[in-house]
């Protein structure tokens, strides 16, 4: 069993930063696969990003590479968004989520989800 909570939210102008944390209970943390997802007003949850849990292997959605960073702590227990250059159409509810798989980047491929984090990019 894995908990999950999100924190890091906000509003921001376009163009900033925000950096969102996700921090997991559970002493296997290091053994799930993260990823992080979101869901805007009227949209269905769409996948951001994912790190394996060996050798930090990662993979972006195409809107967000160059501009988004996962990374992960499994001391810490912990895993990150780093988002720059925001966008309007980056503003949506973040979750985040653990996989037992190796790899994923299907919402259906998550076992345990976080309860979201609001991210709001004014223009």
């Amino acid at each position: 069993q894995v908990q999950l909570v999100e924190s890091g939210g906000g509003l921001v102008q376009a163009g900033g930063s925000l950096r969102l944390s996700c921090a997991a209970s559970g002493r296997t943390f290091s053994r799930y696969t993260m990823g992080w997802f979101r869901q805007a007003p009227g949209k269905e949850r769409e996948f951001v990003a994912t790190i394996a849990w060996s050798a930090g292997i990662t993979g972006y959605a195409e809107s967000v590479k160059g501009r988004f960073t996962i990374s992960r702590d499994n001391a810490a227990n912990t895993v990150y968004l780093q988002m720059n250059s925001l966008k309007p159409e980056d503003t949506a509810v973040y979750y985040c989520a653990a996989s037992s798989k190796l790899w994923a980047k299907e919402e259906t491929e998550y076992n345990y989800w976080g309860q979201g984090t609001q991210v709001t990019v004014s223009s």
